[in-house]
Parts: C-alpha cells; structure tokens; sequence
C-alpha cells in the first residue's frame, strides 16, 4: 500500500488532510526527525517530511510534487483542476509561493536561525527579520483573500490546505493580528471536517 510519511504538526500536515479530504486508501506513518540513523532514512536519505512512497517503491518528496499527485488520484476533485487549465497553473503558483516565500523564506529562519549563522548571538536578530519577511510574505495572500474566501476560484484548493497550515503557525508567532482575512481563513481551514480528523490523527486535537 502507498505509505505517506509525516511528522506531527510538520508541514505534511497538508497531504494528510487531502488523504482525509479525497478519503484516498493511503497509510500514514508518523516517523522520526533529525535522527541521522533512524530507519526513515534509508527511505528518504534526506530525513524531511512529507514523502510517499509508492506501491512500486517510487518515493516522491515536496509538497509541491505530493499535493497535485494526491489530487490526481481523484480526477475531478474540486481541490485541483484538469491539466492545461488557468487554475491549475494558479493553484500551482500559490503552491509555490507558500513553498518559497512563507515556509523557507520565512519560517526556516524562525525555527532554524542556526542554518544562517553560527553566532547564537545572531539568532534573536535572524528570528525577528524572519517575523517580518513572514508578516511582508501574507501580505499579498492578504489581499487576495480579502476579495475572495480562496485563493483560487470561489472553492477550497490545494492552495488553501497548504497555506492553511503556515497560517496555523503564524498564529502561533503571532503575526497575523493584521491580517483579519487569514484569521478568517485559517478558522475556515481548522473548522473543517478533514482537518479536524487529521489533527486528532496527529494527536494535535
């Protein structure tokens, strides 16, 4: 069976809640992060989370690449749209926007100072340029959201799954007390039905 690969609360919290969303007949196995010699690693040599290891032992990594395979598991689901379509590159773009500009341009930096300097004197000035690349980062999501309840057509995608957990950890730096349109979403995001089993899931209820 295909086996996906989470941390608890990590970022793979997304492919999770498509799992739940698509009722896809998918294993989830929580593993061990930041050992070097956990057997999780001789399946994914880079340690990170989510990966899916396919029935023929292909191993895909990466929201970006996990996301749209879940959803083209299900031809038809409203989380994505067909091949050659406008909102499917949308989708994909904001995929890559929250991949890029809030999960590694900002939070690695939040939650890894390390990474960027080896001064841990630096590390309360790295967090707090972070805190404000993350608040620059919202703020078109801001904008968009302000127009429309999702970020891509008058539904919920792929896009707003994958935001809706970098939204859940800005509350929890507290950043969003300006951004009333991702208060919104992200109470959109938690009330839901797939993600309130995937939080319980990951013993997060």
């Amino acid at each position: 069976m295909t086996t996906l690969f989470i941390f608890p609360g990590a970022c793979s919290f997304a492919a999770h809640v498509v799992i739940h969303e698509l009722q896809l007949p998918i294993s989830v196995e929580p593993v061990t992060l930041g050992d070097p010699n956990a057997p999780y690693r001789q399946i994914n040599p880079t340690g990170r989370v989510p990966a899916l290891l396919l029935d023929d032992q292909t191993l895909l990594t990466e929201n970006t690449a996990i996301l749209p395979y879940l959803a083209d598991l299900k031809p038809g689901t409203p989380l994505f749209a067909p091949a050659g379509s406008v909102e499917r590159a949308q989708i994909q773009g904001w995929l890559g926007y929250v991949a890029t500009e809030v999960h590694v341009g900002a939070f690695r930096p939040i939650n890894r100072p390390e990474r960027y300097s080896a001064d841990e004197a630096a590390f309360p000035g790295i967090r707090q340029r972070a805190l404000e690349q993350l608040a620059n980062a919202l703020k078109p999501i801001e904008a968009r959201l302000t127009q429309s309840d999702y970020l891509v057509g008058n539904r919920l995608t792929l896009a707003d799954i994958y935001l809706g957990v970098f939204l859940g950890w800005s509350a929890r730096v507290g950043v969003l007390g300006d951004f009333p349109a991702l208060q919104a979403a992200l109470a959109r995001f938690r009330a839901r039905e797939s993600v309130v089993h995937t939080a319980s899931a990951e013993g997060l209820a």
